[in-house]
């Protein structure tokens, strides 16, 4: 099993939905600069469900540093 630990900022605010069996859904995109500047930024897409979902949609705003 591969394991990703992604550290930046989120580019906007948090999307938050749930589906039809009631369990929230938030997406975010998070802004990773690259440790050579000249060669930019990555955005990923990123996704969380249940209470952490919640938990970022109250707390984390554009601009936000996650990990």
């Amino acid at each position: 099993m591969n394991s990703v630990q992604l550290i930046g900022r989120t580019t906007k605010d948090i999307e938050l939905k749930y589906t039809q069996g009631g369990l929230a859904v938030a997406r975010l995109t998070l802004a990773i600069n690259r440790k050579d500047k000249d060669k930019g930024t990555d955005f990923i897409n990123c996704i969380s469900f249940g209470k952490t979902a919640e938990v970022m949609e109250k707390y984390v705003h554009k601009g936000n540093r996650v990990g």
